[in-house]
């Protein structure tokens, strides 16, 4: 895909998700090519990835085709592949497809699950940041239950049915909320042979507080719902290692477990090619107001890996959906800006809040100076994730999902499918290992 393929402005795009979706939409009337580029045909609705962990939904039902979602732009393009290097100087990107040459370039690739340098946690403990590794986390998880029915001693059974996730962000909050909700209503009717007592959840954070970014009213109440539902919450803790069978942590005790779920941090995913000295803390890479790249003017990153870095915003902004769809919305208005040699405008983040789930009834809302909780909480929290998601199909399928779910507490299938099969750690990834500072 070169100069000679172009007969207009080559806008390209390296990632599907939200970000990357409003760039390509809102460029949908302009006189450019959008190129979109992915290792994967579809996007995730990652909110609802937990789900798919639990088996509550399938994952086709939080995954849209990108090339659907496109149906009728005539201006967009999309190719699966993997962006290896870029090149700013020549104006294009290596990837596993060839050289592709752009005249704008959007760095949308989100972020990937942070192990802080510990090699041996990042082998062992169960990431989830994408389908596949949702998918994992599942089948580990009704195989462990399995395991746990044939164990010949309690001490045995019980390192198969302890949880314990690293990580007290809405990611750990809403999976211990489901894993506790799996345990009191569906382990001991799926498993006859299990007592739901045998199955331990712990939650653990270097935090002094569950749900960070929310206020204290949200965090303190989602404590009490996890603790009122059995999960045994424990702050100001942190992971020192864990080699498959026992996590430690720093203050020296130990937890047997076969389930180690790690949301403990991320990092930016950052193409090659880039100077190290635009790459900040957290693997994100340094932008101006108006979202572009230092340095470049037709360079951009949004999301996860982006770092807009201001007097407002000195650490740059969170790492949430609404700001890779905002600064996607952003940088087509700004493309629209240089195509008519126009000035930028700066971007400008509303925050519409935050929403997290603990379970059943059960949910918190920060919406600007309006905070509540409980039912309420939980039913906002349903109507904004089913309007969010992709394809009316999809939501219809959540919603009746959900609705089975709350009628019988047994919704999902939970089946084996493949098995999870984890490679052994090799012995020299396995010496002089860093300590996590999770």
């Amino acid at each position: 895909m070169n100069a000679t393929d172009k007969k207009f402005p080559r806008v390209v795009i390296i990632g599907g998700g939200f970000g990357g979706i409003q760039v390509a939409k809102h460029l949908a009337d302009q006189p450019v090519e959008v190129l979109m580029l992915d290792k994967h045909n579809y996007n995730t609705f990652q909110p609802l990835l937990y789900q798919v962990a639990t088996g509550s939904l399938e994952a086709e039902s939080i995954a849209f085709s990108l090339r659907k979602n496109f149906d009728g732009q005539k201006n967009f393009r999309f190719r699966i592949a993997e962006v290896t290097k870029i090149n700013p100087e020549k104006n294009s990107v290596d990837t596993t497809i060839g050289e592709i040459e752009y005249d704008y370039l959007v760095i949308a690739t989100g972020s990937t699950t942070n192990f802080f340098g510990n090699k041996e946690i990042e082998h062992y403990a169960m990431p989830m940041k994408s389908i596949p590794e949702a998918l994992n986390l599942r089948y580990l998880m009704l195989q462990n239950f399995e395991e746990a029915i044939l164990a010949k001693t309690q001490e045995e059974r019980s390192a198969y049915l302890t949880f314990v996730l690293v990580g007290a962000g809405p990611t750990g909050v809403e999976l211990a909320g489901a894993l506790a909700e799996l345990r009191n209503h569906v382990l001991d009717r799926d498993y006859p042979e299990l007592r739901k007592e045998d199955m331990k959840v712990y939650l653990v954070d270097f935090l002094p507080k569950v749900l960070g970014p929310m206020s204290e009213e949200a965090s303190n109440k989602a404590k009490d719902f996890l603790i009122s539902m059995g999960v045994d919450v424990q702050l100001n803790v942190k992971v020192q290692t864990y080699d498959g069978n026992t996590i430690k942590f720093e203050d020296g005790r130990t937890i047997a477990t076969k389930n180690v779920i790690w949301s403990a941090g991320v990092m930016g995913v950052v193409p090659e090619g880039l100077s190290k000295d635009i790459v900040l803390r957290g693997n994100r890479i340094k932008t101006n107001t108006y979202c572009q790249i230092d340095g470049f003017n037709n360079i951009f990153a949004i999301g996860d890996v982006a770092a807009m870095i201001s007097e407002e915003t000195p650490k740059g902004h969170p790492g949430v959906a609404q700001v890779a769809i905002q600064q996607g919305q952003h940088v087509a208005i700004n493309i629209k800006h240089l195509l008519r040699s126009e000035a930028l405008d700066v971007f400008k983040y509303n925050d519409k809040g935050s929403l997290a789930t603990i379970g059943r009834n059960k949910a918190v809302a920060d919406l600007g100076k309006i905070k509540f909780q409980g039912f309420f909480a939980w039913l906002v929290w349903m109507f904004v994730h089913l309007i969010s998601l992709m394809g009316g199909r999809n939501r219809v399928i959540v919603f009746v999902n959900w609705v089975a779910s709350y009628m019988n507490y047994n919704g999902g299938t939970r089946l084996i499918i493949r098995r999870f099969v984890r490679e052994a750690m090799p012995v020299q990834e396995a010496s002089n290992l860093p300590k996590s500072d999770a």
